[in-house]
């Protein structure tokens, strides 16, 4: 590895920024190449061998480009596909993202936790183990809200049509207390105000951007593959989609 390849982010369209967003304020000197399919776009309705194949075509588009890591900014391909692409690329760090629940239920006594996530996300074994670990902390309750990376992919995260979305799949759940929300799509970070208004001031939300942006720095700390310096590194921004203006939605989400 040479410090100065870019780093690869992909998400499954342009829920990952909120990603990328973390990654550029830890690691402000790298160099980054993000790349959303929105053309395939939502992930989460797919099944696991679509997932996997769809995000394994990506990720060998990023190694072809020269990238020193990968990260996959979406938990629905993490959950299909981190492990076959860890043994496909050896000696290619790649990160992978989880649903922020251990912080969550380590946040308090015994707390009652919604898990906000794709359905692929939460029919995954891997998140199935994840509640396995924590199932005695406390509450863990699943909502499946995938129509929320529709409304993100559009750009539409300040809506009328979004509130009455999250008040509708909220409704059953918020008859009993709410402790935390978790969001385990990185598409959902970006409607976090209207998720707060819905739940109230008082629900802590929890998400797994930064502890990704960290484990990121961690692996190229340990390989000597860190680019320093007072440098300010640059974005390359790559879509499947032929929506002209998927790329200005995705720079507008950025500089959210």
């Amino acid at each position: 590895m040479k410090k100065e390849q870019p780093i690869g982010v992909f998400d499954s369209g342009l829920g990952g920024i909120s990603v990328l967003r973390e990654l550029v304020s830890l690691l402000p000197a790298e160099d980054f190449i993000y790349f959303g399919d929105s053309a395939n776009a939502p992930y989460g309705e797919r099944t696991e061998r679509e997932i996997r194949a769809l995000t394994t075509a990506q990720v060998d588009r990023l190694a072809a480009a020269g990238v020193k890591a990968v990260v996959l900014a979406c938990n629905t391909a993490t959950s299909a596909a981190c492990a076959p692409l860890r043994r496909r690329y050896r000696q290619l760090p790649i990160i992978g993202m989880e649903p922020a629940l251990k912080p969550a239920i380590l946040s308090r006594e015994k707390p009652r936790v919604v898990v906000m996530a794709t359905h692929a996300t939460l029919r995954q074994k891997k998140f199935e183990r994840l509640m396995a670990r924590f199932k005695d902390a406390g509450e863990i309750v699943k909502l499946p809200c995938p129509e929320i990376v529709e409304f993100v992919e559009r750009g539409e995260i300040h809506s009328e049509a979004l509130s009455r979305y999250l008040k509708e799949r909220f409704s059953i759940v918020l008859q009993t207390p709410v402790d935390c929300v978790v969001l385990g799509c990185t598409h959902f970070p970006f409607v976090r105000e209207t998720i707060q208004q819905t739940v109230g001031p008082t629900v802590q939300i929890f998400d797994g951007a930064a502890g990704t942006a960290r484990e990121l720095k961690r692996r190229l700390e340990a390989i000597d593959a860190l680019r320093g310096g007072a440098r300010k590194g640059a974005i390359e921004w790559l879509s499947s989609s032929r929506d002209p203006g998927c790329i200005e939605r995705a720079k507008m989400l950025f500089a959210l």
